[in-house]
């Protein structure tokens, strides 16, 4: 038994098993949700059409949900809730017919809790078809699309100051337009309104994750304060990363206060530098991004406009900006874990 444990041949075939079970147990999932979510659908037409043609009274689906769970009493989907989410659901797709055909394929491949958030949260059509098709695209849990939504990405995507019409390919651009945003919302720092850029900084990557995924999908971190050497003197980088389906370094600078013309000209300068020393044969032209608190639309455009480097200029906000006064006196998350945990070791 043990030259069977320790073979190769084994291992690699146990290996294949493994995964091909795990790939089958996922299709089974999105099988079962999908026919799940063709019930629903069928449910909620049946449900809109019943009460506009048949007088069945203001009772209608609390008697429905009490028939249906009593035949199938370990089925959650039939609480009287849950059918007044499912004929919502069925009315928000179908107040726009043209729109709701083309989602029709994707509602059905992602979970049902997934398909209530968007409709509870989207205020229109096209802006729920944009999260069914990013969830889909990204595979997010729930709790990224509810986060995706209540910051609103859909109105911040692609809304970056930039020069990349006129310094990228057309694919490239558009895909680059696509990957910015504008604003960045960092609500995961707590910072005083007087932070400095070495605070802001060290706070995005201290929660990097979190940074990522404001970023968006395709960012791999590559350092904080990155350095290069031109001309016999070291400079600094902020924060560089590789963006995987651009196929190119991203660098960023961190600005607290207003965009001046001249940080265009510092980021040409770092475009290039890094261009010269990181990238490979393989890769794209370095993408500059500089975020700053505020920024003037007509100052940016003009400082972008006569540089050959591809170049975006975006705002941040930060959702929990606390008085200066108050913190030192804050109590950081670590220390609040580390009481957490002697509470419960003095409790045992």
């Amino acid at each position: 038994m043990s030259d069977l444990v320790n073979s190769k041949e084994y291992k690699d075939w146990l290996v294949r098993l493994k995964r091909d079970f795990k790939t089958s147990q996922l299709k089974a999932a999105t099988k079962v949700n999908s026919v799940l979510l063709d019930f629903y659908w069928q449910m909620g037409k049946d449900i809109v059409e019943k009460q506009k043609h048949v007088n069945w009274g203001q009772g209608f689906l609390t008697q429905l949900s009490k028939d249906l769970m009593s035949e199938f009493p370990d089925v959650k989907g039939f609480s009287k809730r849950n059918l007044e989410q499912i004929r919502r659901w069925y009315l928000f797709w179908t107040s726009d017919y043209s729109i709701a055909k083309q989602a029709a394929s994707q509602l059905v491949q992602i979970p049902w809790w997934h398909n209530v958030v968007i409709i509870t949260k989207c205020q229109s059509i096209e802006e729920a078809s944009f999260y069914v098709g990013n969830t889909l695209k990204y595979g997010w849990s729930r709790s990224v699309l509810t986060h995706q939504i209540e910051s609103g990405l859909w109105q911040r995507e692609g809304k970056a100051i930039s020069n990349f019409d006129k310094t990228l390919p057309a694919v490239q651009s558009d895909l680059a337009q696509q990957t910015l945003k504008d604003p960045y919302v960092f609500d995961f720092l707590t910072l005083t309104k007087s932070h400095n850029e070495k605070e802001l900084e060290q706070g995005l990557t201290e929660h990097i994750e979190k940074f990522l995924l404001e970023l968006g999908q395709g960012f791999a971190f590559v350092g904080r304060q990155y350095n290069l050497t031109v001309g016999e003197q070291d400079f600094f980088i902020d924060l560089l990363f590789y963006h995987l389906q651009l196929r190119c370094f991203v660098v960023i600078e961190l600005k607290v206060g207003e965009f001046k013309p001249e940080y265009a000209g510092k980021m040409n300068f770092y475009c290039a530098a890094v261009d010269d020393k990181l990238k490979q044969q393989q890769d794209n032209p370095s993408i500059g991004l500089v975020l700053c608190q505020t920024k003037n639309k007509i100052i940016a455009e003009y400082a972008l406009r006569d540089i050959n480097t591809p170049i975006g200029v975006s705002e941040y906000q930060l959702t929990q900006s606390l008085p200066d006064n108050l913190k030192s006196s804050l109590p950081s998350i670590e220390m609040l874990e580390a009481e957490l945990l002697e509470g419960f070791s003095d409790g045992e």
